[in-house]
């Protein structure tokens, strides 16, 4: 918040609504922030455990697709038909990144993958609005995600952007090389990738 603060003052003082940067001698100092994502294990307990609740279950799928695509909130809520490409080996997730317009292909590798675009694609919502997943508000996907933790055990605060952590941790962790996964979560800095 202090840097975003500070970024506006020195506008305000570049166009001369204030005569003086408050912040010229304020120094931030950067705190190291322990990006959070889920091992196999626990990926494993998230597919394998039984929820009974509809809503639970479906933003559980949700959340285990974008952890093997690495797709985003905003990205996997406007995931579209024409957003498949289909190949004779493999289907591919090819689109744009909403926030930067960064181009990003994602192959279709894993059968849960399949799987759930498959169970989701006569549901109303999807077939009305044309649409792959039936992906709510990000709030409510992030209060629901709690309970699965509860449900499945697992002790971590699941967010949505834990799943983009999880994808790019599970394909370094199989030898994918730092600049594919760049590709793949559609960044346009390696920076921000690494």
């Amino acid at each position: 918040y202090a840097s975003h603060l500070k970024t506006i003052v020195k506008g305000c003082v570049d166009f001369g609504f204030l005569v003086r940067n408050p912040f010229s001698n304020f120094k931030l100092k950067d705190t190291e922030v322990k990006k959070e994502f889920l091992v196999e294990y626990e990926i494993s307990l998230l597919i394998n455990t039984e929820i009974q609740k509809v809503r639970l279950s479906e933003v559980r799928d949700i959340f285990v697709f974008c952890c093997f695509t690495g797709l985003s909130y905003s990205d996997v809520k406007s995931l579209n038909p024409s957003d498949i490409e289909k190949d004779i080996q493999v289907d591919w997730i090819s689109k744009c990144r909403k926030k930067t317009g960064g181009e990003f292909r994602i192959p279709l590798l894993k059968k849960v993958i399949r799987d759930i675009l498959y169970k989701y694609k006569d549901h109303p919502e999807c077939i009305n609005s044309n649409i792959l997943l039936p992906v709510l508000s990000n709030q409510k996907m992030n209060k629901y995600l709690k309970e699965i933790a509860l449900i499945c055990g697992i002790k971590k605060h699941l967010t949505t952007h834990i799943a983009r952590h999880t994808f790019a941790t599970l394909f370094l962790e199989k030898g994918v090389t730092l600049s594919s996964v760049q590709k793949f979560l559609g960044h346009k800095s390696i920076k921000t990738t690494q």
